[in-house]
């Protein structure tokens, strides 16, 4: 069951991703070319959301399987030391946490703005930090914090 939540969380992280940035991509378009927001833009505002939800119920479910995470709750005054430990015990479920919590609010807050313009504005400010915190967040082959690699 681990591997195929490391898989299926390894591999999910790319779909919220690409849903990210095409809503940020659809909200940047609609903001500066003053368009309509329309049902697709109401469905990938949702969608997106829909979309880092389930990531993070994997990612919960994923966290509460770890033998990192139960290393690093069992040792903790030892493994905060780690910067590995420490940046998947402490470090990356809040800082996904806090993103999701931006999407939440972002899609929820955008879809009851009264102008099609708030709606895209405040789609495309929570959505942009959100991606921008989950960037920091991801432990990229290239990451000081911790790295994996791109697929698992």
């Amino acid at each position: 069951m681990y591997q195929t939540l490391t898989f299926l969380h390894s591999t999910f992280r790319w779909l919220v991703l690409l849903s990210l940035l095409y809503a940020i991509f659809i909200a940047y378009k609609g903001y500066f070319s003053n368009k309509e927001f329309s049902k697709t833009d109401n469905t990938v505002r949702h969608w997106t959301a829909t979309i880092a939800h389930v990531q993070l119920i994997l990612g919960i479910i994923f966290y509460s399987q770890s033998p990192i995470i139960k290393y690093f709750w069992k040792n903790f005054s030892d493994a905060k030391q780690s910067l590995d430990l420490l940046f998947f015990g402490l470090i990356h479920i809040s800082l996904m946490l806090l993103a999701i919590v931006l999407i939440t609010i972002g899609s929820a807050v955008s879809k009851r703005k009264p102008t099609d313009k708030e709606k895209f504005k405040t789609m495309l400010i929570y959505f942009f930090i959100a991606l921008l915190i989950i960037f920091i967040a991801i432990p990229w082959p290239f990451s000081p914090l911790a790295n994996r690699p791109y697929f698992r």
